[in-house]
């Protein structure tokens, strides 16, 4: 067996050859020596750079045989085609589902896990993608990208303003294929109205509390759920002592002391960890 001469300072991973030690490193200290000449991106390794320019370049490998679609990765191209054959070869091993990609599992399975590896450094949220933390941050700084040309709203995310604009138009593209309802939204919000209706019709409730025996069919009914079990009340009013689980509870309740039709409810606490 080979030795590995080269030890990483920071974690137990060791390397036959320096470079690969030197490369390694990179993810320790965030260095990004690869540089995009065309815009501000940078990179680790000099073939992620190479991959990137062909994005201002325009150069196109890998055709799809499928349809007109072109891309700069063969994996790329791998995983398109996939939605023309249909193989799904990434499948969960807690609820059997498949994906054409590691990448849609991985995400999944966190769903499962609840684990949420990406941190606020605002406040005590959590994500299970980085791109949905990113998103979150623009609430802190308060960037907003798009508004609403109908009325005062705006949105940090363009498809948060596309599902909003159905309100004014009365459009509802989504529609189930069990009956004749149709809806704004698929899938773009936890509240994801054709999926929770679908369910309806399927009966699946794939998240299971870990408490009791009930199950519910989407991830954020299981949250609301588990703060009966913990007693955490996020919603505390600021005009007396009372705090409520649900955020419609909490509404309600508001409007005994002012009358008003809406109020922005503020989480004052997060669940805590089940012991």
């Amino acid at each position: 067996m080979t030795e590995k001469l080269y030890q990483c300072s920071q974690c137990d991973k060791s390397f036959i050859q320096n470079s690969d030690l030197i490369r390694h490193m990179r993810k320790h200290t965030g260095e990004k020596p690869y540089q995009c000449s065309h815009c501000d991106k940078a990179f680790t390794l000099k073939g992620n750079l190479t991959i990137h320019m062909r994005k201002h370049t325009g150069e196109e490998l890998y055709q799809c045989s499928q349809c007109e679609k072109a891309f700069t990765q063969n994996c790329a191209l791998i995983i398109h085609m996939r939605k023309h054959t249909r193989e799904k070869p990434f499948q969960c091993n807690h609820c059997g589902k498949a994906f054409i990609d590691n990448g849609t599992l991985t995400r999944h399975v966190k769903s499962h896990t609840g684990e949420k590896p990406y941190q606020c450094s605002q406040c005590d949220k959590a994500f299970t993608q980085k791109g949905n933390l990113f998103i979150h941050m623009r609430k802190h700084t308060g960037e907003v990208l798009y508004q609403c040309n109908q009325c005062d709203k705006n949105f940090t995310q363009n498809c948060a303003l596309i599902i909003h604009m159905r309100k004014h138009n009365g459009e509802k593209p989504f529609q189930c294929s069990q009956c004749d309802k149709a809806f704004t939204q698929n899938s773009f919000t936890q509240n994801c109205d054709l999926i929770r209706h679908v369910k309806r019709h399927t009966g699946e409730k794939p998240y299971q509390c870990s408490l009791c025996d009930k199950s519910f069919a989407l991830n954020g009914d299981l949250t609301r759920h588990m703060r009966k079990h913990t007693g955490n009340k996020s919603y505390q009013c600021s005009q007396c002592v009372k705090a409520f689980i649900i955020k419609s509870h909490f509404l309600r309740h508001i409007k005994t002391h002012t009358g008003e039709n809406h109020i922005n409810a503020t989480h004052v606490t997060r669940d805590s960890h089940i012991k």
